[in-house]
């Protein structure tokens, strides 16, 4: 079963909670607070399989939770970080925020991608001591981990798109061309999933050729089986759009062709201007009248490059898989999607305390919670928008007044980072 959506729920590992204990030991007086940090949550990760051609799995479990980090220890003992969460799916997978279509990964690479991060572990009551709190009798709780729904869109990851009306030879091409073996009728349809077939032209040469099924007039609008499968033509780097020149169904192959290309450009505006050459289908059940007027239509009016073949007889089958190659080498890579920035919540400053001096300052502000859990120190842009909240606030003229030095330690809700003018 050919499956290339999906709607799941992810929940990366909730931080484990920081402890509250003191050393006691034999002949020790005032052993004083040992209480260690919880651990990390774990992450949800997706890495790209290329075993999987389809999201089928998905329709079966829906729901994917990462484990939760260890509480703290005594002892000073750390909890134990969370294992992350590794989702499998198929190369070229777009994983997508179900409530506002923000793309959050791409996975078409090889490197694994983080989608929803495990929290942080809280501090146990060691971190809080100091000169003048030596008996700390509470620690921090973790940092819960991210939860989000998101969808999964695959879009296969062809070099060429083959694409007509129903039964005009899509399927025959790919079979005689490649190893792939579609289901070959005559009959409209026949075709329900894209297939996948590689193409050797010469020895280490070879390109991914998609066959795109259903496509009629109104698929990008939801007619017929084409507008399910619209979206993998996308990263396809050249499209081969075959047309039934014989006429043996009564149909124009002018008037097809037209069809198509409008059919792209309603998905796709930038579709319309992608790399195309044009072959002639079912060639061998055709004239030479019908084979030159389209021919002359498809070299003067359109201005793209004409092959006559026929899957059935073997005719112009090597000479189009040797111009696709040369074309191909020519263009650039398969596209790979950038990922959008997740939106920053609004912040409505409120009250806050700075505690400290002798290079360690504190920062007691509540109302921060939300913000630093959408911080991601990894990132620059977060780091950014982090660091424009503090002035806005007045934070940062607050640590001057006090007395804050390059390269002092300021701790907020957790999170300590060395400040920097």
């Amino acid at each position: 079963m050919f499956v290339d959506l999906a709607r799941i729920s992810l929940k990366a590992g909730d931080g484990g909670n920081g402890a509250v204990s003191f050393h006691r030991e034999k002949y020790v007086a005032a052993g004083g607070p040992d209480g260690g940090d919880g651990g990390k949550g774990g992450d949800v990760v997706f890495v790209a399989d290329n075993h999987l051609s389809t999201l089928a799995d998905f329709r079966y479990k829906r729901k994917y939770a990462a484990q939760n980090g260890a509480n703290g220890g005594t002892k000073r003992c750390t909890g134990r970080n969370a294992g992350d969460l590794v989702i499998k799916v198929p190369r070229g997978t777009l994983v997508k925020e179900l409530k506002t279509g923000r793309l959050i990964a791409d996975i078409s690479g090889d490197g694994p991608a983080v989608i929803a991060r495990g929290g942080r572990g809280g501090w146990g009551n060691a971190r809080f001591a100091s000169p003048t709190r030596q008996i700390p009798r509470f620690a921090k709780p973790g940092k819960p981990g991210d939860k989000l729904e998101v969808q999964l869109e695959l879009k296969l990851l062809a070099d060429v798109g083959l694409l007509g009306f129903p039964n005009v030879g899509k399927s025959s091409l790919l079979a005689r061309v490649s190893e792939a073996k579609p289901e070959i009728a005559n009959y409209h349809f026949t075709t329900l999933t894209p297939v996948l077939g590689v193409v050797r032209v010469e020895e280490g040469s070879s390109f991914v050729m998609a066959d795109i099924p259903g496509l009629i007039e109104g698929a990008s609008e939801g007619v017929g089986l084409g507008h399910a499968f619209l979206r993998h033509v996308d990263r396809c780097r050249l499209l081969v759009h075959i047309v039934d020149v014989s006429g043996i169904e009564g149909r124009d192959p002018r008037e097809d062709f037209d069809i198509i290309n409008a059919e792209l450009k309603a998905y796709n505006p930038e579709l319309a201007g992608r790399p195309m050459v044009v072959a002639a289908g079912k060639s061998d059940l055709a004239t030479k009248e019908q084979l030159d007027s389209f021919k002359a239509f498809i070299e003067d009016t359109a201005g793209l490059p004409f092959f006559v073949i026929s899957p059935a007889t073997g005719q112009g089958l090597k000479e189009l898989a040797a111009a696709v190659w040369s074309m191909l080498r020519e263009l650039p890579p398969i596209a790979e999607y950038e990922p959008e920035p997740a939106a920053m919540p609004a912040v409505d400053p409120q009250g806050y305390t700075v505690r400290g001096g002798d290079g360690f300052y504190e920062v007691d502000a509540p109302w921060l919670n939300p913000v630093m859990n959408s911080v991601n120190p990894n990132d620059y842009e977060s780091l950014q928008y982090f660091q424009r909240v503090l002035i806005q606030s007045g934070i940062i003229a607050r640590l001057e007044e006090m007395g804050v030095e390059e390269g002092d330690t300021v701790s907020i809700l957790g999170f300590e980072f060395d400040y920097v003018k």
